[in-house]
């Protein structure tokens, strides 16, 4: 009975471990893991595992000398840009790009390099080019880069959801659209991913990524998906997002009595892994039960 208490114990304990393990992350070349991402409808940016970066760039370089593989350098260049070594990261990648052209990852990092340190011109040519490369990138949201770098070019003016996204939802207390629902999704999805992206190295307040996730508020709140729109509006606020139209959707919101949490990813997948333990108890209950009575 002991032995049984303890996998019980253990099942038990380890359900939210299995359950946070959803979101997005990436493994560097060396195997290591560069960030892992919430599974949330709000998004975070990546987090970053910030105390790894400096062993990691030993590792990488010291990997890079034993293989000569690309790759261990081109993901060194990624921690670059997270310590913010701007300047070092675009040697590296001028580098890459000298020794084996047309790399994506080199034109996309440079892309971002340039976007950070404020030359948008020379940002818009990368990321054009990464493209080129490889059209599905960033589960094909990059045409919304694209057009990021164009507002910052042509100014504050073009910082609206008309310009970036191409729809306007209007200003009523709910928003209103032509969209199918396939394409509100897909438009959504495209802007979830280039915010998580922003928002890990862009820090509030920024007026395009308020306009953008102003905008994601108004798809999920299309979509009757109240809590998230709630969340999302809140988070354009923060980021500087201000208007009668944000005010008025946020009160929209607050004034529905049936705005009762919808279950998230997160909860079913809580809910999905507490079921499988529960399953796994009952089964070894069930199995000792059984082996008693062939004792007996």
């Amino acid at each position: 009975m002991k032995k049984f208490s303890i996998i019980i114990f253990f099942l038990i304990s380890n359900i939210n471990v299995f359950a946070c393990l959803n979101g997005e992350h990436y493994i560097l070349k060396n195997q290591s893991i560069l960030y892992q991402d919430r599974e949330d409808k709000l998004p975070f940016g990546h987090d970053f595992y910030i105390e790894a970066f400096n062993d990691n760039i030993s590792e990488l370089d010291s990997l890079y000398k034993k293989t000569k593989d690309l790759d261990y350098l081109s993901d060194k260049g990624l921690i670059l840009i997270l310590q913010k070594k701007y300047d070092e990261a675009i040697k590296l990648y001028e580098f890459i790009e000298k020794t084996e052209p047309n790399r994506y990852s080199t034109a996309s990092n440079l892309g971002t390099i340039y976007e950070l340190i404020g030359d948008n011109q020379k940002a818009l040519l990368w990321i054009n080019k990464s493209i080129e490369i490889n059209p599905k990138s960033h589960e094909g949201s990059e045409w919304l880069h694209v057009k990021i770098l164009e507002a910052k070019i042509k100014g504050d003016k073009f910082y609206t959801g008309e310009f970036l996204l191409g729809v306007n939802f209007g200003i009523e207390e709910k928003p209103n659209s032509n969209l199918s629902r396939y394409e509100l999704s897909n438009l959504g999805s495209s802007l979830y991913y280039q915010l998580n992206e922003r928002i890990s190295f862009i820090n509030p307040k920024d007026p395009i990524i308020a306009v953008l996730l102003f905008e994601l508020g108004n798809i999920q709140l299309l979509k009757d998906d109240f809590t998230s729109a709630y969340d999302i509006y809140l988070k354009a606020q923060e980021y500087g997002y201000h208007s009668e139209t944000i005010e008025a959707r946020l009160a929209f919101i607050k004034n529905r009595k049936d705005t009762a949490k919808s279950p998230s990813i997160t909860d079913n997948s809580n809910l999905f892994f507490f079921l499988i333990a529960i399953a796994l108890i009952a089964t070894i209950v069930a199995i000792l039960i059984f082996a008693k009575k062939r004792r007996t």
